[in-house]
C-alpha cells in the first residue's frame, strides 16, 4: 500500500506521518546542498558538511539550496 494513497484515520497517524514526511524533505535538501557544492567544483570543508548534515531547520535548508548556485565559496554559504 502506498503512504500517499491512505487516509489516515487517527490525529495520532496524521500527526507522525506529517512529520516523517518533513523530516524527510528536511534530509532530502540537506543531502542536496554538499553534492550541489562539489559540482561546482568546491572543496567542502568537514565544518560545512557537518553544520549543513546536522541542520534540521527547513527554512535554513532551502536557503542554503539557493545560496549554493550563488555563492563563491562553500563557507560563503552558511553566512
Amino acid at each position: 500500500m502506498s503512504v500517499g494513497t491512505c487516509d489516515w484515520q487517527s490525529d495520532f497517524a496524521r500527526e507522525y506521518v506529517g512529520t516523517g514526511r518533513e523530516e524527510g524533505r528536511g534530509q532530502g535538501l540537506a543531502q542536496s546542498v554538499v553534492p550541489f557544492l562539489d559540482a561546482r567544483g568546491f572543496e567542502v570543508s568537514d565544518e560545512v558538511r557537518r553544520r549543513v548534515e546536522s541542520c534540521d531547520d527547513l527554512d535554513t535548508l532551502q536557503t542554503w539550496v539557493h545560496r549554493a548556485a550563488k555563492v563563491d565559496g562553500p563557507e560563503e554559504l552558511l553566512g
